[in-house]
């Protein structure tokens, strides 16, 4: 195996773990701009109020977009892990 297939294989296998944790990422950081904003508006500063509300958020996008990763991660595997592994 040449070394420049390894490099386009982690690549590539970099570019599949960056669009499968994307929404999760995405989530959290919107959760906490809004409620960092409210915590200072309100001048609450409650710990429960930052883990809860975007713990919740991130189990319904992962929730909603699990048959996207699932999807994205066996396509990823079966046509380009597989074929390394046979020999193709």
């Amino acid at each position: 195996m040449d070394e420049n297939v390894i490099f386009d294989m982690v690549r590539q296998a970099l570019w599949v773990s960056v669009s499968i944790s994307a929404p999760l990422l995405a989530v959290a950081l919107i959760a906490g701009v809004v409620i960092g904003l409210f915590q200072a508006l309100t001048s609450v500063q409650e710990m429960t109020l930052t883990f809860v509300p975007k713990v919740a958020l991130m189990l319904g996008v992962f929730w909603v977009s699990m048959s996207f990763m699932t999807a994205t991660l066996g396509s990823f595997f079966q046509d380009q892990i597989l074929p390394l592994v046979a020999g193709g």
